[in-house]
């Protein structure tokens, strides 16, 4: 043990050379390139990444009790156990995407319980996961972000255990979930019915709110409480009104996790823009600059298989495509209290249409 006036050794000489001499205590975003969901590689790069892997293809792998896998880009892969159940098995991180840490841990807790919420499940148990630029940033600050999960967590009823943590360049924070679910009552991308409404159970606007934070350090209180909201109540209602496809929206927007959907189920879904909520400030935020890389990457990607109605202008394409963190469910099938924005029908010539 070092003792108060014993020498420093030449490893902690050299660790304290690394520390800023009063280490920042704000702006949390400031430490990473991007923020939250809109880091996601990009929907096209990471299809062409996984598209070869056992089980990608929609082979089933060979061990059995695996109900869903890569085959569709689910949210959670879900694996039958004894007992008439299943379990749900999902992780999710990122960096930040609000300063506060506390909030900033709640909504990633929230992000990374959602996967459970979309697939019908009940999240049981989670660990944490924990990036930390421990020669920049103070460890109390990394305190505050496992704060903000837990409580998520405790909220969900979920336990939150332990976790793993590394020195990174870059913060991020994130849990590994598992749940449990009815195998006979899951809410999966590919059983999408043509006849069957959507329904969207949080306004879009997320990620250009948070963008417009990151650049200018204002605050939207709005936007946090929509990260921070659960979706259990979402995906109780959905099951309750006998939905069976479903999907949560986050970094590959609206019409990118739509597009999976309606891909997966073989049919076409039309949206209707003028029926899509936001949230204040969203527009402003538009138009103000304020979009990020992810957003403009999902546009590209959906804008093959689109069919865009004549009064749907580069706004609408640009907010409709937003990078979203911690999004609602997007439902097919009506969700009392949701607004309908939308149908699937017949599969027609483009698997989107936005009218």
């Amino acid at each position: 043990m070092t003792h108060v006036g014993d020498p420093q050794t030449a490893a902690e000489q050299a660790d304290e050379a690394r520390r800023p001499a009063s280490a920042p205590t704000s702006r949390l975003t400031q430490y990473a390139r991007g923020g939250g969901c809109a880091c996601k590689i990009p929907p096209g790069e990471l299809e062409a990444v996984v598209a070869s892997l056992p089980g990608a293809s929609g082979t089933p792998l060979a061990s059995n009790g695996l109900v869903v896998g890569l085959e569709h880009g689910d949210d959670a892969a879900v694996v039958r156990i004894e007992g008439g159940r299943a379990v749900v098995l999902t992780t999710d991180f990122f960096t930040p995407v609000v300063d506060d840490p506390y909030d900033w841990g709640r909504i990633a807790a929230a992000n990374a319980l959602s996967d459970v919420y979309a697939m019908g499940g009940t999240p049981l148990v989670a660990v944490n996961l924990l990036a930390w630029p421990r020669d920049l940033l103070p460890l109390e600050l990394a305190r505050e972000v496992l704060r903000g999960g837990l409580d998520v967590t405790s909220a969900a009823g979920c336990h939150l255990a332990g976790g793993h943590s590394v020195d990174d360049a870059e913060p991020k924070y994130g849990l590994a979930v598992t749940g449990i679910a009815d195998p006979e009552r899951l809410l999966r991308n590919d059983r999408g019915r043509a006849g069957v409404p959507l329904s969207l159970t949080k306004p879009l606007g997320i990620g250009v709110l948070n963008t417009r934070h990151k650049a200018t350090g204002e605050a939207f209180p709005a936007a946090v409480e929509a990260m921070t909201a659960l979706n259990a109540d979402a995906s109780r209602a959905a099951l309750a009104a006998g939905a069976e496809c479903a999907t949560d929206v986050t970094g590959f927007g609206l019409l990118g996790h739509l597009y999976k959907l309606a891909r997966a189920s073989g049919v076409t879904a039309v949206v209707d823009a003028a029926a899509v909520p936001y949230l204040d400030g969203a527009r402003e935020a538009v138009r103000a600059g304020h979009v990020s890389g992810g957003t403009r990457r999902n546009l590209a990607w959906v804008e093959p298989h689109t069919a865009w109605g004549p009064h749907v202008g580069e706004e609408d394409r640009l907010l409709l495509a937003d990078a979203q963190t911690s999004g609602g469910l997007l439902v097919a099938g009506e969700v009392p209290g949701a607004p309908v924005i939308g149908e699937l029908v017949a599969r027609g010539e483009r698997t989107l249409v936005v009218r």
